[in-house]
């Protein structure tokens, strides 16, 4: 468990890192995508969804907003082809981060701590419950690309992992897609409704989770 929450926090401070370097020196600002999405609308959508996929598989190098990115993608490219390029960005970005982790991932787990019994713990827990964290893991930005990395450096059977990457990631994208391309500048409640919605849901569902194991836990 210790060596768990320890990678976890290490790697989410690393992607942490990233959006603060981008959010101080200005490099790429929410209002510099929207520019972006702006000018190629006049464009083929395979152009626009070349960017989209992008911005989506950068996500796992550099902090990146990614649910605006997915509203935007359904404004300006519309339903039912945004939901394909998301999908694709979102995809390469998680099977990236598994495999990159799954190669290198613990070789770096044993400089964090040379235990094998807590790699062995690790891999146990995150086998145990990884599939749920990936499931829940669109509720908390940063999230997603770290249980892809701990998947990967915990060994998860790849069957297992795409399946609660699947579970948790399409019909969060298919949602978010659709309320962008219902939303328009005179309108935009649509895609702001689903924002709070999608995210209070999981927030709840975490919530009752994490209660849930520690009454588990206190029983025992």
């Amino acid at each position: 468990m210790k060596l768990l929450i320890k990678s976890t926090l290490i790697l989410a401070t690393l992607f942490l890192s990233t959006f603060i370097v981008i959010k101080f020196t200005g490099l790429l600002t929410v209002e510099d995508i929207e520019a972006m999405f702006e000018t190629l609308k006049s464009q083929p959508s395979y152009l626009l969804g070349g960017v989209v996929i992008l911005l989506l598989f950068a996500d796992l190098f550099i902090a990146i907003p990614t649910m605006t990115v997915i509203l935007l993608a359904g404004f300006f490219i519309g339903y039912p082809i945004a939901p394909l390029f998301v999908f694709i960005g979102l995809l390469l970005a998680a099977f990236t981060g598994y495999f990159l982790s799954r190669l290198w991932g613990e070789k770096l787990l044993r400089k964090i701590e040379p235990d094998e019994n807590q790699i062995i713990q690790m891999q146990t827990l995150f086998d145990k419950h990884g599939m749920l964290v990936l499931i829940l893991s669109r509720a908390i930005p940063i999230l997603p690309e770290v249980s892809a990395c701990l998947a990967g450096a915990s060994k998860m059977p790849f069957s297992k992992f795409v399946l609660g990457w699947s579970l948790g990631t399409i019909p969060y994208l298919l949602i978010v897609t659709y309320s962008g391309s219902i939303s328009d500048i005179n309108n935009p409640f649509p895609a702001i409704l689903t924002a709070i919605a999608v995210t209070t849901t999981l927030w709840f569902t975490w919530a009752w989770f994490l209660h849930r194991k520690m009454r588990t836990k206190s029983a025992i």
